[in-house]
């Protein structure tokens, strides 16, 4: 079992940054794949990012390329979403997930959970 707690969200106007950690407990990550995804009010889950277990493969969703980068400190078991020229758009509870190895932007290959951390971009 491998537990998830996302941390760091918060109010941030629009153009500005913020960095999402991930905290895991229970097994080590290195063996894992996590990837990171975000729910709107009203929408549906929606990829973010995805890192395979080794750090050597990423994959970003169309929405996010370019402004933000998964990354992830096995030492410390934890992954990070740093997002960049944040837009009113990207509001939502993003959620970090785990898997084995291989890097998926499918929600539904994901093991593990985390609760989720709000983040608001005012206009």
């Amino acid at each position: 079992q491998v537990q998830l707690v996302e941390s760091g969200g918060g109010l941030v106007q629009a153009g500005g940054s913020l960095r999402l950690s991930c905290a895991a407990s229970g097994r080590a990550l290195s063996i894992y794949a996590m990837g990171w995804f975000r729910q709107a009010p009203g929408k549906e889950h929606e990829f973010v990012a995805t890192m395979d277990w080794s750090g050597g493969r990423t994959l970003y969703g169309d929405a996010v390329e370019g402004r933000f980068t998964i990354s992830r400190d096995n030492a410390k078991n934890t992954v990070y979403l740093q997002m960049n020229s944040l837009k009113p758009e990207d509001t939502a509870v993003y959620s970090c997930a785990a898997r084995r190895i291989a890097a998926s932007y499918r929600s539904t290959d994901y093991d593990y959970w985390g609760q989720g951390t709000q983040v608001t971009v005012s206009s």
